[in-house]
């Protein structure tokens, strides 16, 4: 039976595809305060607005492509029962050949009603003001914005709880809830840290590496298929 190993992603392994990254040195995302893009006050404030950054945002993922750090998690599932929990939402996971991803934090390229969080829509054009489902009703990104609940969370805790190996890669650990995912990690887990930035509190010295996405990915593979 295959070891499951459960891959905890954020920002970092889609930043080298050049997905920019939401949270910019000075706070800001992309000259936007985080409350007026990322909340739905900011969008009953201003939709437009807040749909623009959206546009922007799914045009840019149209254009660049899986790294070798996705492509290589895709491959192990060869080996490996393989299952995703990633920040993103952009869907590179996917486009790389991953068949198990939990979005914690949304999709970019889908969209829902504003009454309904099931009703979901794939979405790669731009979204206006107007935009509506079939009842009238308008539609706004599928993102989960700051005071919105998490609606993968249980999921992603089940998973989590249940891993074998657990790889921790491009995130800085500071989002909650979905940073409390390495609480339900069982004890007897090995688990793994690739971050350039990170400092690690997480794993054994010789599982942690400071390293790119894409660099730290290609050690962990020789390190797994030589162990297991």
């Amino acid at each position: 039976m295959k070891k499951k190993l459960v891959v905890f992603s954020g920002a970092g392994i889609s930043a080298e595809s050049g997905v920019k990254t939401f949270r910019d040195s000075n706070g800001l995302w992309e000259n936007h305060r985080i409350e007026d893009v990322a909340s739905f006050e900011g969008f009953q404030k201003n939709p437009q607005m807040v749909l623009d950054f959206y546009n922007a945002r799914r045009k840019q993922l149209l254009e660049v492509k899986p790294n070798a750090a996705h492509l290589i998690l895709a491959e192990l599932e060869a080996f490996f029962d393989v299952e995703i929990i990633t920040q993103n939402v952009d869907d590179l996971h996917e486009r790389a050949g991953s068949s198990k991803v939990i979005h914690l934090h949304g999709e970019l390229l889908k969209v829902r009603p504003l009454n309904s969080e099931t009703e979901i829509f794939h979405w790669e054009k731009d979204l206006y003001v107007g935009d509506c489902d079939a009842n009238g009703v308008q539609l706004r990104p599928h993102i989960v914005w700051f005071g919105e609940i998490v609606p993968e969370m249980e999921k992603a805790i089940q998973l989590a709880s249940e891993a074998e190996i657990f790889l921790i890669i491009g995130t800085s650990m500071q989002v909650y809830p979905a940073a409390g995912l390495i609480d339900y990690v069982p004890a007897n887990c090995e688990i793994f840290v690739i971050d350039p930035n990170l400092e690690n509190s997480y794993a054994k010295y010789e599982n942690f590496f400071k390293t790119s996405a894409t660099e730290g990915v290609k050690i962990l593979r020789e390190l797994l298929m030589r162990k297991y």
